[in-house]
């Protein structure tokens, strides 16, 4: 096993079970925003199309929020857009105070806070299922939330569902997505919401997301989020996806780290390096556009362990509630915590669009899951795996930095490109045992710089992500 039991496994059991389910399971108190921050004004605007904002056609539709325009359509509570190099979003005066008992440190801590609240996007894609993901600074004392209230085809609305509680450090509070949050018509299920019975026909027509922001009493300290948004997709059910031609694409040179060389390693990070296949993949690209963490923050790291790096990212990954470090938007936030990053989590729909994109010197983070014989060359079986796609060869077989490799040295590996695939965008297959369990669909990480070349910005654009 390369990670931790992945989300989407337990996602396609739980919805199985829910759509047996006629009962409908009310969104516990505990899933709301600590304090209650003020509901949004239902009377706040549509949203616009933002300049450079082209939604992807098809199954997948972007949108994200970062412009200094895109801070001020929204609906605010305290809180500023703040103009400049990269605009952002910050807390200015405290809408309200509030406590916040952290369900597993066990402390009540008092916080003020304010909120921003996106006008109601209509994604061009109805979905099935919402990923959200943030790009934000959270200095000591700071916090943040993100939340999703959408509108289903059927006119009726979602409660507000709490997306995840985040911060870069773990002083403050625990890092920590929320469980148990469902209204009988749909789920989150760690990092994700999903239709409980997609095959009913409802969909997902339209969303808000409500960004609330803490800090300590009285610090006038503030966190700044860059970026926020999601990513919503209604990805057909299917074993065999077609196969692409190959196109040209280049080798791209990105650092190579095995996360079993951390086997044992910090074990209350989800029991080891045997599980950090996702924090592993994502410092690779961290370094690979030449961020990594200073001497300072790798101090707490035993001396003798090699990569230390690799042993931080998995820390700032963790989700205290999931208990592990394969939440998605935690690993799109960490990134973003170096300077200048832009991280996001999506779906692509076809190896042509991962192509443009190393062809553009972005290389991506991909999960996927597959019994040993469906990947010639893996040497393993896993029920959820992230890896680095740095590139492909001159016959369009996938080049993938793999961290379930035993030294940093065997890393590297060229996977047949119809095999990997068809594992990566598949949403159905067969488990070891012959029951039919959920594929990822293509769910991918992008990091990218805040400033990105011309190609890398017309390689995004026509992802819809700006």
């Amino acid at each position: 096993m390369t990670s931790s039991t992945p989300r989407r496994t337990v996602l396609a059991a739980a919805l199985a079970a829910a759509a047996g389910t006629a009962a409908a399971t009310a969104v516990p108190a505990s899933a709301t925003a600590p304090g209650g921050p003020p509901a949004p004004d239902p009377g706040a605007p549509a949203d616009r199309a933002a300049v450079g904002h082209t939604p992807a056609p098809g199954t997948v539709d972007n949108r994200f929020w970062h412009s200094y325009t895109d801070w001020r359509c929204g609906s605010a509570a305290g809180t500023k857009a703040v103009a400049g190099r990269r605009p952002g979003l910050v807390l200015a005066t405290p809408a309200g105070r509030t406590e916040y008992a952290d369900p597993h440190t066990g402390r009540t801590s008092a916080w003020e806070y304010a909120s921003w609240t996106s006008p109601a996007h209509t994604s061009t894609v109805p979905a099935t299922e919402v990923i959200a993901s943030w790009n934000a600074h959270t200095p000591p004392g700071t916090w943040l939330q993100v939340e999703l209230c959408g509108t289903y085809s059927d006119a009726t609305d979602t409660p507000w569902y709490v997306l995840g509680r985040w911060a870069s450090g773990d002083g403050d509070i625990r890092r920590t997505s929320v469980d148990d949050q469902t209204d009988g018509k749909s789920s989150v299920w760690t990092d994700t919401f999903a239709i409980d019975d997609a095959a009913s026909g409802l969909r997902l027509t339209s969303y808000r997301l409500r960004l609330t922001l803490y800090r300590t009493p009285g610090s006038g300290l503030t966190p700044t989020v860059w970026r926020l948004g999601a990513m919503a997709s209604d990805v057909p059910d299917r074993f065999t996806v077609p196969a692409s031609d190959p196109g040209p694409a280049p080798e791209l040179t990105v650092p190579r780290y095995s996360q079993n060389t951390h086997v044992g390693q910090y074990p209350e990070y989800d029991n080891g390096g045997e599980a950090w296949c996702s924090p592993t993949s994502s410092q690779m690209i961290v370094e690979y556009w030449g961020r990594r963490p200073s001497a300072e923050q790798l101090a707490w790291v035993n001396p003798d362990f090699a990569d230390p790096q690799v042993c931080h990212a998995a820390r700032f990954t963790y989700d205290h509630q999931y208990e592990g470090c394969g939440n998605w938007p935690f690993n799109a936030a960490y990134a973003a915590t170096y300077p200048d990053m832009n991280a996001v989590v999506t779906r692509l729909r076809s190896l042509t669009e991962l192509e443009t994109l190393v062809r553009a010197g972005i290389p991506a983070i991909t999960s996927q899951s597959f019994l040993k014989e469906e990947l010639t060359g893996a040497g393993y079986g896993t029920s959820g795996h992230l890896m680095t796609v740095i590139g492909f060869t001159a016959t369009g077989d996938v080049i993938a930095n793999d961290p379930a490799s035993p030294s940093n040295e065997a890393v590297r590996r060229i996977y047949p490109r119809r095999e990997w695939e068809n594992i990566w965008l598949r949403t159905k297959r067969y488990n070891a045992s012959g029951r039919v369990v959920s594929g990822t669909g293509g769910v991918c990480y992008l990091y990218f710089p805040d400033r990105p070349s011309p190609a890398q910005r017309r390689a995004l654009a026509a992802l819809g992500i700006g």
